[in-house]
């Protein structure tokens, strides 16, 4: 995504999609006049059937030859599915079952339309039996009634959603110890990135960077396609998979060979990114526009890496192609998905959970994959989270301690602050405002446009050289239809000592992350700062008395520069743009008994790879590194520090692993004090208090604790389906997704009584017990529990102490009582302290609250 348009190229985005999505519809054929009929008109559906995909027949077959399914056997060994025998491995070795599958759906499609004209794109068979294909809607209608298909879902949209953050995060001294040091931090682990793609040329994905032996782990069956963006040879020991899915965007007639490439080269740069966050390598050279900033690391520096391409930059992405790149990954043997997408509506139906993409990433947890996605970029607002389900590990966006700041010293010894990753002046010079620095043959009237710079041929360079340019950020750049690359260009052209934008007016609110620049430069963002320095300017004018022409530019001013960064000790907080909890269950914004975001990481100007030919940026194009920030940032934070506990603890479950990660956050800023978070989009530092729950989950991600955490909570498919099978009316979709059914599972659950790290009750009428059982994977251990309750609601837990052996597992009652009726969400937290050291952080969460009196009164 954009650098210093950022959060309004991520609403430019969405527009440019959601329009996309009312034009999803195609014709068969030649064009077709309106006069024809309306049948003709075709979609993409997805659809599943009733046979149950490969993992779950794997899985089935595995279980009746294993009895044990405890986290130690008595000999101390895991008895879960190992990373060399779970199911997706055994797939590995029957290479014609996905072929034979794909023969099945071939023949359910020529029997249902008897030589009627469709298109399938997908066949999916490992995580969904079924397929996407393009249909009529009567087709698609009769697809829905034969005995074979379970479920028919037309198609939507997606949207994409570090030198420093390693030591802010504490890894070279902490979490990377631990491993053996950056050189073998993540060896071993493959991380999976449904993203944009990704330049191979990239040093972060190089296989060289060390001297030490590099082998391809052998659980991973993935290949490399070779196309003329993506030769042979892109692929190493790094970079170990890559693939593209774009058919259902094809299908629309919107993919643009040249600008989105019809292979797993990266033009957008979004992927890049965030693979070399997740798992870059070590200590390369962050270098732009000529200035140097730094070494860059992902947070698994060994991990490998495996792409599957199924967002492109000129129209994001849509589920089909997004559900066959999660099938094929979880095919491969990658053990953990990043995911730096959202969609762009919330799903229809009964609750948010059953939609194919979820679904399919409940398989990928039956599968033993641990799966991370951006919470998404619609904060601060309640209720405006992106990802839903509990089996998908949700992350927020934070600061972290290091800013880049700027700042221009006025004539009249005023200071404003401004952003730009830029030089500074050596001393004072000249101020000149574009708009009075025109030639004789342009004006505002030729050019309402013209102060912002874009066209040195509109200017008298005798006025501007050597001068500070004065020019205004509008509107037009947040839209792309300017850059400050171009006014750069002008200022050059035109022998600038610098360049000056005031931020326009009609511009509110608008953040601004650091932007490149080859000269002296400053972006003012605030309105008002920037009022300030045209009074100033306008008041340093002198003006003949007769002609009021100006005849002497009397304002100057010196720019201190942006290229040294700043250290802050008020970080982390939570970023305004940061999507927001409660967790809606539905389309109708009901709360779900599940809390989201579930953890926040670094996601504020983050340095990391960009492609060579990436385009998202205008302002980092044809650099190698770019300055990003968003949850798309954050996400694959928390995927590379997953691929270090995976590493310590190959037999984690993915429910384990989210559990190390959410009971070991913090809750404090580097002073100590609570995290805040962002309640404006305007002015977002005025507009800040205390972070709750909903706003970053368990806490900011604590690496290095992560790797110890003492007590873990765990929870599995059943676990899940139980859940699924407790949503009133959920009964046939559970059945349409997982071909399974609802009475097959004895019991039924809420959200709250899942065994995740944090608690969250949507509706407590009057009084509730909710139960945790946690497994100790340390050593033996004796723990004290306190708490403290949510307003208007009385907790206690049972017991208050306790003492756990090494692979015991203790569990916890807590009762929660409501005191006082409200509808406004309050917040508490359980903590359990053991005498080695460890502590064990839950969060509590009660949004609506109606006690004994308000209903009996009632």
């Amino acid at each position: 995504m954009g650098s210093s348009c950022r959060s309004c190229r991520w609403l430019r985005l969405f527009v440019v999609v959601l329009l996309l999505g009312f034009l999803a519809c195609t014709r068969f054929g030649r064009a077709q006049d309106d006069s024809e009929p309306d049948d003709e008109i075709t979609a993409v559906y997805i659809v599943t059937l009733k046979q149950a995909p490969s993992v779950h027949r794997f899985a089935q077959e595995l279980r009746r030859g294993n009895k044990n399914h405890g986290f130690h056997k008595k000999n101390g060994t895991s008895g879960r599915l190992s990373r060399l025998n779970n199911p997706r491995n055994v797939s590995i070795s029957h290479p014609r079952s996905g072929y034979n599958i794909s023969r099945v759906h071939d023949s359910i499609l020529r029997r249902a339309f008897k030589g009627e004209k469709y298109l399938k794109l997908y066949s999916y068979h490992y995580l969904i039996n079924g397929f996407s294909v393009l249909v009529t809607p009567q087709q698609a209608e009769k697809l829905s009634r034969r005995r074979e298909v379970a479920n028919v879902v037309s198609d939507f949209s997606v949207r994409t959603a570090t030198t420093h953050t390693p030591q802010f995060l504490g890894l070279p001294q902490g979490a990377w110890i631990q491993e053996g040091g950056y050189e073998t931090a993540g060896e071993g682990v493959v991380i999976g990135f449904i993203d944009t793609g990704i330049d191979p040329t990239h040093p972060s994905f190089a296989d060289d960077a060390s001297e030490h032996s590099y082998p391809v782990p052998s659980h991973f069956s993935g290949i490399c396609e070779v196309t003329r963006d993506f030769p042979s040879g892109s692929c190493n020991r790094k970079l170990i998979g890559a693939r593209h899915f774009a058919a259902s965007a094809i299908t629309r007639g919107i993919f643009n060979s040249s600008q989105d490439y019809a292979s797993p080269f990266d033009g957008d740069g979004h992927g890049s990114h965030t693979a070399s966050v997740a798992a870059g390598n070590h200590g390369i050279p962050v270098v732009v526009t000529g200035h140097h900033f730094g070494n860059a690391s992902g947070m698994a520096p060994r991990a490998h890496i495996a792409v599957y391409k199924a967002l492109y930059k000129s129209f994001g992405g849509f589920a089909a192609d997004v559900v066959a790149a999660i099938d094929q990954a979880a095919q491969d043997g990658v053990d953990i998905i990043s995911l730096s997408i959202t969609p762009n509506r919330r799903p229809p139906g009964i609750a948010t959970f059953f939609n194919p993409i979820d679904m399919a990433l409940l398989s990928a947890a039956k599968a033993g994959i641990f799966v991370v996605q951006a919470a998404g970029n619609t904060g601060p607002s309640p209720k405006s989270m992106s990802s839903f389900s509990p089996w998908i590990f949700t992350v927020g966006a934070a600061s972290h301690d290091r800013i880049y700041t700027n700042s221009i010293i006025l004539g009249n010894s005023l200071t404003i602050s401004g952003v730009g990753l830029a030089p500074g002046t050596d001393k004072m010079y000249t101020l000149i405002s574009a708009l009075h620095a025109l030639n004789n043959n342009t004006t505002t009237t030729d050019d309402m446009y013209v102060g912002e710079c874009q066209d040195s041929s509109n200017f008298n360079q005798d006025l501007v050289q050597g001068n500070l340019l004065i020019c205004s950020y509008s509107i037009r750049f947040v839209l792309g239809l300017s850059t400050i690359k171009q006014a750069f260009g002008t200022a050059k052209n035109l022998s600038a000592a610098g360049i000056v934008f005031y931020m326009d007016p009609f511009v509110i609110g608008f953040q601004l992350n650091p932007t490149p620049m080859k000269m002296p430069g400053i972006i003012i963002p605030s309105p008002d700062d920037s009022k300030i320095l045209l009074q100033y300017y306008n008041s340093s004018l002198e003006r003949d008395e007769v002609t009021k022409k100006i005849i002497k530019f009397g304002a100057v001013a010196c720019i201190l520069g942006g290229l040294k960064a700043n250290f802050s000790y008020s970080a982390p907080k939570i970023m305004y743009y940061s999507a927001r909890g409660p967790d809606p269950e539905d389309s109708f914004l009901d709360d779900a008994d599940i809390m989201k975001p579930n953890l926040v990481a670094p996601g504020n100007s983050i340095w990391a790879a960009w492609s060579s030919l990436g385009t998202d940026s205008v302002e980092f194009q044809g650099e190698s590194f770019a300055m990003m920030s968003g949850t798309s940032m954050a996400a694959p934070h928390i995927a590379g520090l997953a691929a270090l506990i995976k590493q310590k603890f190959p037999s984690f479950s993915p429910s384990a692993i989210a559990s190390a990660l959410s009971t070991s956050a913090t809750l404090y800023d580097k002073n100590g004090g609570p995290i805040m978070a962002q309640r404006a989009y305007a002015k977002p530092d005025e507009n800040q208090s205390p972070a709750t729950p909903f706003d970053m989950g368990s806490g900011f991600v604590n690496a290095t604790a992560s790797l110890d955490p003492g007590l873990i909570f765990d929870a599995s498919y059943n676990d899940y389906m139980s859940f699924l099978c407790g949503i009133n009316g959920s009964s046939p979709v559970v059945l349409n997704y997982t071909g399974q059914n609802c009475w097959a599972y004895n019991s039924t659950i809420s959200g709250a009584d899942l065994n995740l790290p944090s608690i969250t009750i949507a509706r407590l009428n009057q009084s509730r017990t909710v139960q945790r059982t946690l497994t100790n994977i340390a050593g033996n251990e004796t723990y004290s529990v306190g708490w403290s309750a949510p307003y208007g609601v009385s907790v206690k837990v049972s017991p208050t102490h306790f003492s756990i052996a090494s692979g015991e597992k203790q569990v916890l009652n807590v009762f929660f009582n409501a005191t006082t009726s409200s509808t406004a969400a309050s917040f508490g937290r359980i903590g359990l302290f053991g005498n080695q050291g460890h502590i064990v952080n839950i969060p509590l969460s009660v949004v609506v609250r109606l006690s004994y009196n308000a209903t009996t009164n009632s």
